[in-house]
Parts: C-alpha cells; sequence; structure tokens
C-alpha cells in the first residue's frame, strides 16, 4: 500500500491490475520440483488484458508438447502451488480453458476488445483446480481405487484431483503432478487399494518403491 503512493501511475495501474485480476487457490501439499520462473511482465499484460476485456493471441506450448496458437479472451489470472493460471475463452470453439502462464508467449498485436461473458459460477479457481487435474501437469493418470468416491473425497486434499464415479464401490482418481514422486505420495496417502497401469514412468517408480519398502522391514 505505501509503495502504491509513489509508484508512477503507468506503474501503479499495472500492479493494481494485477492485484485486482488475481485469484489464489487452496493451499498446495508440496512438491520436489522447483517453482518455474515466470515473467513479470507477463503477468502484468495479462492483468491489463483482463482489466481492459482486450483480447489475446498467443502461443500456447504445454509440457513441452505440440504448439498451438490461438485466440482467446482473458477473464482471470489465477495463482496456486506456485504457479501462474490464466482463466480465458477461447475465440474457437467459445470452451473454457486455464493455461499455465509459463506455457504461453503472447503474440501482439492482440485479438481487439471483448465483450464480457462470464463463467457460470464465476469461480475460477475451483475451475483452475479442475483443469489442472486433467492437463495442467508434466505428468498425467487415472488411478483405479477400490473405493467409493466418497471414500476417496474424504481422504484427499481438495487440491489434489478430480474423483470419478465407477459404481458403488470403485472410482477413478484423475491426478497428478509436475514429478511421479509426488504423485507416488498422493495415492499413497488414500490408504486405499488402488490399480496404476500408466504413465511408465509411474509404473515402474511405484515397482521401485515396492522393492524398497519391502527390503526396508524386517523378513523383506
Amino acid at each position: 500500500a505505501k509503495l502504491e503512493h509513489v509508484l508512477p501511475d503507468r506503474l501503479w495501474r499495472r500492479v493494481r491490475a494485477l492485484t485486482e485480476s488475481t485469484d489464489v487457490g487452496p493451499a498446495n501439499t508440496g512438491t520436489n520440483v522447483e517453482a518455474p520462473p515466470v515473467d513479470v511482465a507477463l503477468l502484468a499484460d495479462l492483468a491489463t488484458a483482463i482489466r481492459d476485456r482486450e483480447g489475446l493471441r498467443l502461443f500456447h506450448r504445454p509440457g513441452g508438447g505440440a504448439e498451438e496458437r490461438l485466440e482467446c479472451d482473458p477473464y482471470r489470472l489465477v495463482s496456486w502451488q506456485e504457479r501462474w493460471y490464466v482463466v480465458v475463452r477461447r475465440r474457437d470453439d467459445r470452451s473454457w480453458q486455464a493455461f499455465r502462464a509459463d506455457w504461453i508467449e503472447l503474440r501482439t498485436p492482440g485479438a481487439g476488445r471483448f465483450v464480457p461473458d462470464p463463467m457460470d459460477g464465476g469461480d475460477y479457481s475451483a475451475f483452475v483446480l479442475r483443469q489442472v487435474a486433467f492437463s495442467g501437469w508434466s505428468f498425467h493418470c487415472r488411478i483405479a481405487v477400490d473405493a467409493p468416491a466418497e471414500e476417496v473425497l474424504r481422504r484427499i486434499n481438495p487440491t489434489v484431483g478430480v474423483v470419478e464415479t465407477v459404481d458403488d464401490g470403485h472410482c477413478v482418481l484423475v491426478t497428478g503432478a509436475d514429478s511421479v514422486e509426488m504423485v507416488a505420495v498422493w495415492i499413497g496417502m488414500l490408504g486405499l487399494d488402488f490399480h496404476v497401469d500408466e504413465p511408465p514412468e509411474l509404473v515402474a517408480h511405484l515397482r521401485t518403491l515396492a522393492t524398497r519398502y519391502a527390503a526396508a522391514v524386517p523378513g523383506g
């Protein structure tokens, strides 16, 4: 607040835009991967576009995957798990998406102004949590759990992932992380029987853990 009083008007407006355009997600569950650097100027540009209802033209490179070029309308910045996300509405199919800021590059000029059409309910933080579970991690997985969805939901931090019901006694936990070690920690804390078929890196890591844990106890 003190700094705002002495900032030049141009910088004050950018700082104010960032503050007013950002939501903060719930406390995270920890990670063994260093948070990626994010260009502060990029965040300021995104916040300004949100405030001024300016569309974006950008390159999106999800986790080293194929590059995508698109135009979209930005609605909210969300800071969660020491990462930044921008919630946008695509102009090609009008779908909502959450992009990690460190996976995008803005193109100039932008896509022109837009008329706001906010998301139903307006809970952009909750939307980011759901999207990240499906597409926002370096490693994604679907864990089959031998327990009802309600039981799994009672045992996990809400930031871990999304739970899908299969039947009265089985469900699927859709989750991920930036390392297979963190995925193994989360599913190990369930205290329930589970089954993993992919990704191969997670399968291999769980086999290593099984051998390590068995060797750590008497008779192992």
